[in-house]
Protein backbone atom coordinates (compact mmCIF):
# COMPACT_ATOMS: atom_id res chain seq x y z
CA UNK A 1 0.00 0.00 0.00
CA UNK A 2 3.10 2.21 0.82
CA UNK A 3 3.93 1.94 -2.98
CA UNK A 4 0.42 3.73 -4.37
CA UNK A 5 1.74 7.08 -3.31
CA UNK A 6 5.32 6.94 -3.86
CA UNK A 7 4.49 6.42 -7.78
CA UNK A 8 2.22 9.38 -7.79
CA UNK A 9 4.46 11.81 -6.22
CA UNK A 10 7.14 10.76 -8.82
CA UNK A 11 4.29 11.16 -11.56
CA UNK A 12 3.52 14.59 -10.11
CA UNK A 13 7.44 15.39 -9.64
CA UNK A 14 8.35 13.94 -13.12
CA UNK A 15 5.08 16.07 -14.78
CA UNK A 16 6.52 19.20 -13.42
CA UNK A 17 9.52 19.07 -14.22
CA UNK A 18 8.55 18.38 -17.88
CA UNK A 19 6.36 21.74 -17.63
CA UNK A 20 9.70 23.69 -16.73
CA UNK A 21 11.47 22.54 -20.00
CA UNK A 22 8.97 23.69 -21.95
CA UNK A 23 9.68 26.67 -23.95
CA UNK A 24 7.61 29.52 -25.07
CA UNK A 25 7.94 31.32 -28.43
CA UNK A 26 9.28 34.74 -28.52
CA UNK A 27 6.19 37.76 -29.30
CA UNK A 28 7.96 38.78 -32.44
CA UNK A 29 9.13 34.95 -34.00
CA UNK A 30 5.88 35.26 -36.92
CA UNK A 31 6.11 39.08 -37.07
CA UNK A 32 7.46 39.71 -40.65
CA UNK A 33 9.49 42.52 -41.45
CA UNK A 34 9.54 45.71 -43.04
CA UNK A 35 11.77 43.90 -45.77
CA UNK A 36 9.44 41.59 -46.05
CA UNK A 37 6.83 43.90 -46.91
CA UNK A 38 8.32 45.89 -49.81
CA UNK A 39 9.06 42.14 -50.97
CA UNK A 40 5.70 41.41 -50.65
CA UNK A 41 4.47 44.61 -52.32
CA UNK A 42 6.48 44.35 -54.91
CA UNK A 43 5.62 40.66 -55.75
CA UNK A 44 1.70 41.55 -55.86
CA UNK A 45 -0.72 43.47 -58.04
CA UNK A 46 -4.12 44.44 -57.98
CA UNK A 47 -6.74 44.28 -61.01
CA UNK A 48 -10.29 45.61 -61.52
CA UNK A 49 -11.41 42.32 -62.65
CA UNK A 50 -13.30 39.51 -61.41
CA UNK A 51 -12.79 37.08 -63.65
CA UNK A 52 -9.16 35.23 -61.96
CA UNK A 53 -9.41 32.48 -65.20
CA UNK A 54 -8.79 35.29 -67.49
CA UNK A 55 -6.24 36.68 -65.49
CA UNK A 56 -4.10 33.68 -65.40
CA UNK A 57 -4.58 32.27 -68.92
CA UNK A 58 -3.04 35.99 -69.48
CA UNK A 59 -0.22 35.13 -67.19
CA UNK A 60 0.17 32.09 -68.86
CA UNK A 61 0.50 34.11 -72.30
CA UNK A 62 3.05 36.45 -70.74
CA UNK A 63 5.14 33.50 -69.37
CA UNK A 64 5.50 31.98 -72.11
CA UNK A 65 6.37 34.80 -74.19
CA UNK A 66 8.99 35.67 -71.71
CA UNK A 67 10.37 31.96 -72.60
CA UNK A 68 8.68 30.52 -69.59
CA UNK A 69 7.18 26.55 -69.75
CA UNK A 70 3.83 25.87 -67.16
CA UNK A 71 4.81 23.18 -65.64
CA UNK A 72 1.42 23.14 -63.47
CA UNK A 73 -1.63 25.44 -63.36
CA UNK A 74 -4.80 24.83 -61.47
CA UNK A 75 -7.45 27.27 -62.47
CA UNK A 76 -9.76 26.54 -60.27
CA UNK A 77 -7.45 27.12 -57.26
CA UNK A 78 -5.73 30.71 -58.90
CA UNK A 79 -2.12 28.65 -60.10
CA UNK A 80 0.48 28.84 -62.30
CA UNK A 81 4.21 27.62 -61.70
CA UNK A 82 6.28 27.69 -64.41
CA UNK A 83 9.84 27.28 -65.53
CA UNK A 84 12.82 27.87 -67.73
CA UNK A 85 16.41 27.25 -67.62
CA UNK A 86 19.31 29.61 -67.97
CA UNK A 87 23.14 29.19 -67.66
CA UNK A 88 24.31 30.29 -64.53
CA UNK A 89 28.12 30.81 -65.50
CA UNK A 90 29.97 33.62 -64.00
CA UNK A 91 32.77 35.52 -65.36
CA UNK A 92 34.03 36.75 -62.05
CA UNK A 93 34.07 33.02 -60.59
CA UNK A 94 35.94 31.27 -63.80
CA UNK A 95 38.19 33.77 -63.08
CA UNK A 96 38.37 32.89 -59.61
CA UNK A 97 38.71 29.01 -60.34
CA UNK A 98 41.59 29.63 -63.29
CA UNK A 99 43.25 31.67 -59.95
CA UNK A 100 42.83 28.51 -57.19
CA UNK A 101 44.07 26.22 -59.53
CA UNK A 102 47.24 28.37 -60.93
CA UNK A 103 48.16 28.66 -57.14
CA UNK A 104 47.76 24.34 -57.37
CA UNK A 105 44.59 24.80 -55.09
CA UNK A 106 43.10 22.25 -57.35
CA UNK A 107 39.52 22.43 -59.36
CA UNK A 108 37.34 24.52 -57.35
CA UNK A 109 33.61 24.05 -58.72
CA UNK A 110 31.52 26.94 -60.45
CA UNK A 111 28.18 27.83 -61.12
CA UNK A 112 26.62 26.33 -64.46
CA UNK A 113 22.86 25.81 -65.53
CA UNK A 114 19.85 27.35 -63.00
CA UNK A 115 16.46 27.01 -63.25
CA UNK A 116 14.23 29.91 -62.71
CA UNK A 117 10.73 29.07 -61.45
CA UNK A 118 8.24 31.66 -60.82
CA UNK A 119 4.62 31.05 -59.32
CA UNK A 120 1.54 32.99 -59.93
CA UNK A 121 -1.26 33.33 -57.32
CA UNK A 122 -4.68 34.80 -57.57
CA UNK A 123 -6.81 35.74 -54.88
CA UNK A 124 -10.47 37.28 -55.71
CA UNK A 125 -10.51 40.69 -53.56
CA UNK A 126 -14.13 41.35 -54.23
CA UNK A 127 -16.59 41.13 -57.10
CA UNK A 128 -14.53 43.98 -58.77
CA UNK A 129 -11.34 43.73 -58.28
CA UNK A 130 -8.33 40.37 -57.66
CA UNK A 131 -5.42 40.49 -56.28
CA UNK A 132 -2.41 38.31 -58.24
CA UNK A 133 0.95 37.90 -56.91
CA UNK A 134 3.89 36.19 -58.72
CA UNK A 135 6.97 35.10 -56.89
CA UNK A 136 10.69 34.46 -58.97
CA UNK A 137 13.32 31.83 -57.46
CA UNK A 138 16.04 30.29 -58.58
CA UNK A 139 18.25 26.94 -58.26
CA UNK A 140 21.56 27.14 -58.80
CA UNK A 141 23.66 23.76 -59.92
CA UNK A 142 27.65 23.94 -60.03
CA UNK A 143 30.02 21.64 -62.34
CA UNK A 144 30.03 18.95 -60.13
CA UNK A 145 25.71 18.72 -60.71
CA UNK A 146 25.37 19.78 -56.60
CA UNK A 147 23.05 22.84 -55.74
CA UNK A 148 25.54 25.61 -55.03
CA UNK A 149 22.54 27.78 -54.25
CA UNK A 150 18.68 28.62 -53.78
CA UNK A 151 17.29 31.65 -54.23
CA UNK A 152 13.90 34.13 -54.08
CA UNK A 153 14.75 36.67 -57.12
CA UNK A 154 14.17 40.38 -55.53
CA UNK A 155 15.20 42.56 -58.46
CA UNK A 156 12.18 44.82 -58.99
CA UNK A 157 13.19 44.96 -63.20
CA UNK A 158 11.75 41.31 -62.78
CA UNK A 159 8.45 42.15 -61.39
CA UNK A 160 7.92 45.16 -63.26
CA UNK A 161 8.68 43.71 -66.75
CA UNK A 162 6.46 40.75 -65.64
CA UNK A 163 3.53 42.69 -64.56
CA UNK A 164 3.76 45.70 -67.25
CA UNK A 165 3.63 43.23 -70.12
CA UNK A 166 0.56 41.40 -67.86
CA UNK A 167 -1.36 44.73 -67.45
CA UNK A 168 -1.29 45.57 -71.13
CA UNK A 169 -2.00 42.01 -71.96
CA UNK A 170 -5.34 42.15 -69.70
CA UNK A 171 -5.81 45.62 -70.85
CA UNK A 172 -5.78 44.74 -74.52
CA UNK A 173 -8.02 41.39 -73.60
CA UNK A 174 -10.66 43.68 -71.89
CA UNK A 175 -10.56 46.30 -74.75
CA UNK A 176 -10.27 43.55 -77.34
CA UNK A 177 -7.67 45.14 -79.43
Amino acid sequence: MKRAPTKIVVTILSVLLLAGCVQTIPKDALVLGEKNLQQRQLQTKKFTTNNEKSLLSASAQVLQDMGFTIDESEMKLGLIAASKDASAVNGGQIAAAILVAALGGGAMPIDKNQKIRVSVVTKSLSEKSTSLRATFQRIVWDTNGQISHLDVLTDQEIYKDFFSKLSKSVFLTANEI
